[in-house]
């Protein structure tokens, strides 16, 4: 066929679409077709505003495609046929509004396919000690480790009373510094407590948690108490339910004393009551989004707490303040009443001042919910005395060369080789693991899409280029098709790391090392994050981009500030992640210091 019929053609059929599109939203019923006519795209009436070739031609710079001019007629005159009427579940008469609690259809595993596990029955050996007498300094007894709370309340050498006094006492003295606490629970916990102690007097011991105070990241609902998300248009929210972890906890015995900061919408550690700081270093935040957490368990101001991370919320504010953070495997522990930033990505786990705290944490809350799709049944193996002899354990070489990566890592991979684990070289391909944001920003903004459109996020504290406010509006114009695409990706990161993990049986490597945070949250792999020592720092450090006009405090001499590592571990192995974890943390000999002044 000639150019010039060609050119005729497309020229003609464009204009016939134009003008078919333009009759007054006119359309074809189905009762003028003539019998055994299928449906067919693009037949129904136009709505929407108008678009043109010109309004194309500047979304295609956001999309970062190009249309040919031919290409971009034909969508501009078929858009509000075909594509504006999808929009209808949002803007159109029949509107239908989601329930917070509407998960998507479709559900993220983070086991592939041929790698579940055979069903058995938990293992849990924790450690046989003896705690100790009971000190006689209330700092000691905020700071000691929840093993060896729970042996003396166990012991009845310390009643749940008096230690939630300590720790009511402590954050009437701190918080007002860290700006940890919103909401304090003073009389449950104090019922709690009472409660507790005649339990535990009349044989009634419940496990290792209980009577302990802890606090919760102000995600997690509990009923009657607000539970705040952090942001300005939920300060008033008060739910009629516990949180399935919250109740979890409850069943242990535990204590709850106060809902502890996030940043708003679980990104960073600017709530609306201010930021929340470091412990060890009050010139800086304590790092989000569990910043509240971070702190608060830093600076002995509760026996646990509960955080929650989607790209780093939970390793960064432990890494930041020193602490010990345990990711849990995606899926294990259900998040039946706690805030959703993304479905696919959000997980739930103990904030503590010690490795076998965590664990102990652990087994209290893990196990699936009908209210959360995505939880599942999983197996707990946990030995504290088995052997570590012959683990592997992989780390990648050139990342430990370079930021953020520091001395400490370095010598944490020695560490690893004196305690009788070998280090294995392990390598991933160089692709863009960063893209897989899209998921973290698509859901993100999903789940609080009627807050961006109602313009609620402009309530928001932080409206600064990487807060959410601005990144839910952007996202709107991400792609669908990039979604997928991205989806299909994520599974084949997943491949890689199955690959790794066939070859050792653990992953040591910077807890901030962005790559890793970034996979391993997509992929759904456990991690452990704990102190293994301490770093000079000459500036204060931030979460946030950088801004000229407000720059950071500066030290002269530099300060003094923890420093931690990460283990990742097979997915649901978290016993051999704390395992590991508590063999380094006994080498590393630092877990015991505390922040200066607290």
């Amino acid at each position: 066929m000639p150019d010039s019929r060609r050119q005729f053609l497309a020229k003609t059929s464009l204009g016939l679409l134009g003008a078919a599109v333009s009759l007054n939203g006119e359309a074809q019923e189905p009762s003028q077709l003539p019998p055994g006519a299928p449906p067919a795209f693009g037949t129904g009436p136009a709505v929407g505003p108008e678009v043109s070739s010109a309004t194309f031609a500047e979304a295609e710079k956001l999309a970062r495609v190009q249309l040919t001019p031919a290409a971009r007629a034909q969508a501009a005159a078929s858009w509000r046929v075909n594509m504006a009427p999808l929009m209808e579940r949002r803007t159109g008469p029949r509107n239908v509004a989601l329930e917070p609690a509407l998960a998507p259809f479709s559900r993220y595993e983070s086991v592939l396919p041929g790698q579940h596990p055979a069903a058995q029955r938990d293992r849990f050996i924790r450690t046989i000690s003896d705690p100790g007498p009971l000190p006689t300094n209330d700092a000691d007894i905020a700071f000691a480790p929840v093993t060896k709370l729970s042996r003396w309340i166990e012991q009845r050498k310390l009643t749940s009373e008096r230690l939630t006094h300590i720790y009511l006492n402590r954050i009437e003295q701190f918080d007002s510094e860290l700006r940890s606490v919103i909401t304090l629970t003073r009389d449950l916990a104090l019922a709690l407590a009472k409660k507790a102690d005649a339990e535990i007097a009349a044989g009634q011991y419940r496990g290792p948690l209980h009577g302990i105070p802890w606090g919760a990241k102000d995600l997690l609902d509990t009923a009657g108490i607000p539970t705040t998300y952090g942001a300005e248009p939920f300060r008033n929210r008060v739910p009629t339910q516990d949180a399935v972890v919250v109740q979890r906890l409850h069943d242990a015995g535990a204590v709850l004393i106060a809902k502890l900061s996030l940043g708003a919408l679980a990104l960073n550690d600017v709530w609306f009551g201010g930021q929340t700081m470091n412990p060890w270093l009050p010139e800086e935040g304590a790092s989000g989004s569990s910043a509240g957490p971070g702190a608060a368990t830093a600076a002995g101001l509760v026996g646990f707490s509960i955080g929650s991370e989607t790209g780093g919320s939970i390793v960064s504010p432990s890494m930041r303040c020193g602490i010990t953070g345990l990711r849990p495997t995606y899926g294990r522990v259900a998040r039946t009443g706690a805030m959703t930033l993304c479905w696919s990505l959000d997980k739930l786990g103990p904030m503590t001042r010690y490795v076998e705290d965590a664990i102990l944490v652990l087994q209290a809350i893990s196990g699936p919910d009908a209210g959360d799709v995505s939880s599942v049944a999983s197996h707990l193996d946990f030995d504290s005395d088995a052997p570590l002899k012959g683990l592997r354990v992989g780390y990648f070489p050139n990342w430990m060369k370079q930021p953020p990566a520091t001395d400490v890592d370095r010598s944490a991979l020695e560490t690893i080789r004196q305690l009788g684990m070998h280090p294995v070289e392990v390598f991933l391909p160089d692709w863009p693991y960063g893209t897989l944001n899209i998921n973290l920003f698509s859901e993100a903004a999903a789940s609080f899409e009627e807050l961006t459109l109602t313009h609620g996020v402009d309530q928001l504290k932080m409206q600064t280029n990487d807060a959410w406010p601005n990144l839910f509006r952007q996202a709107r114009f991400l792609s669908a098709v990039d979604f997928v695409q991205n989806d299909r990706f994520r599974r084949k990161v997943c491949q890689e790391m199955a690959r790794i993990f066939s070859d050792v049986d653990l992953l040591l490597v910077p807890s901030l090392r962005d790559e890793m945070l970034t996979i391993s949250n997509n992929t759904g792999h456990p991690s452990l994050t704990l102190r293994a020592g301490f770093v000079e720092v000459s500036q204060a450090r931030s979460d946030w981009a950088p801004d000229p006009q407000h720059p950071l405090p500066k030290f002269s001499p530099p300060r003094r500030a923890p420093h931690g590592v990460t283990l990742i571990g097979r997915l649901f192995e978290e016993g051999t992640v704390c395992r590991a974890g508590m063999a380094l943390e006994r080498a590393f000999n630092v877990a015991s210091y505390h922040p200066p002044g607290f």
